[in-house]
């Protein structure tokens, strides 16, 4: 099975796919953070593509950073939004994010 990351972000305050917000995925390694992809989604909330690809896929620890601050900037509350996993074998990684101005909840998909 191919090893693959993708993504989703979903407004839950205003029930609909959040477009326009900024990803980036880093790579974590012996301490050091080292960004190896920057997207942004869609208007149904996805990267038009995976945001780590096959060719690109290895096992380790993982960063993506939701620029929230960005597409939530009426309230100012919430900037970035990081969320770190480790990917420990070939697989496809899902790992959305259910977004609102005042909070957000993110778990392993399908």
């Amino acid at each position: 099975m191919p090893g693959y990351l993708t993504t989703h972000v979903l407004d839950t305050a205003k029930g609909r796919p959040a477009a326009g917000l900024e990803i980036v995925l880093y790579r974590l390694e012996n301490g050091a953070r080292a960004e190896i992809a920057r997207k942004v989604t869609n208007e149904d909330g996805r990267t038009d593509g995976p945001i780590l690809p096959e060719a690109d896929f290895a096992t380790g620890a993982y960063e993506l950073v939701f620029r929230a601050g960005g597409y939530l900037d009426d309230t100012g509350f919430l900037g970035d939004v990081p969320v770190r996993f480790t990917m420990s074998e070939a697989a496809h990684y899902h790992v959305p994010l259910l977004l609102s101005p005042y909070g957000y909840s993110t778990y392993r998909g399908s």
